[in-house]
């Protein structure tokens, strides 16, 4: 779950508008590319956060470190291939989120390779430590939003991926358990020892992703450093 400082609250609301906004964008605009006219009927085609920001869940990533925005409804029968289709509309919401990150992490690599951090550092401390914090919170939000949907369980994208992998007969059979499914999710949120054991250790993975994240950075950048 998100942790963060009270007085790094204006960053963070910042960092899950972008986060949110760009996660929905991309399932909307997947759908419309692929002939699904509902995301665009309902004003979900755009980057407008009111669109795609749900209030209560706004609101709970504050209060708790878990939260939602409005899901983009996708009738997968407007696509010519549907089960194709509809896993990549499902993906592209996540791997939003972790191209996100990157790019958060490429800005911070891109102003510490030229010398503007250090000056900012030297020049207005405040400027430096707005800019520093709040790359930190997009960087680490989105890569935990990213492996956060990717849970196989509902209303997650994970999940819909998983139903459009299965043959029919058993998707038929999971949607039967699905209201449970629901209810184990918000449980193992919730419910501290649930988390501990199941969600806990998933999202830790969250530390290694930043880490080969920060080896790929390092990576170009000093390949830039040797041209």
């Amino acid at each position: 779950m998100l942790r963060f400082e009270l007085k790094d609250t204006p960053f963070v609301f910042l960092a899950v508008v972008i986060a949110f906004t760009i996660h929905e964008f991309a399932h909307a605009y997947a759908a419309d590319k692929f002939g699904d006219p509902t995301p665009r009927s309902m004003g979900r085609v755009t980057l407008n956060p009111r669109v795609h920001l749900d209030v209560l869940g706004t609101i709970l990533i504050f209060l708790i470190g878990f939260g939602w925005a409005k899901p983009v409804l996708v009738n997968r029968g407007n696509f010519k291939r549907p089960r194709l289709m509809g896993i990549i509309v499902s993906v592209v919401g996540p791997l939003s989120n972790l191209i996100i990150a990157f790019i958060g992490l490429f800005i911070l690599f891109l102003l510490g390779y030229f010398g503007w951090l250090h000056e900012l550092y030297v020049a207005n401390y405040g400027v430096w430590s707005a800019i520093t914090t709040f790359l930190g919170y997009l960087i680490s939000l989105n890569v935990m939003l990213f492996l956060f949907n990717l849970l196989p369980l509902p209303p997650l994208d994970g999940y819909r991926i998983v139903q459009d992998l299965l043959p029919v007969e058993q998707r038929i059979k999971l949607q039967q358990y699905e209201q449970w499914a629901i209810y184990f999710f918000l449980l193992m949120v919730f419910l501290p020892p649930l988390y501990n054991v199941f969600l806990g250790p998933y999202l830790s993975l969250q530390e290694p992703i930043q880490n080969v994240m920060l080896d790929i950075a390092r990576a170009i950048f000093g390949r830039v450093a040797l041209s």
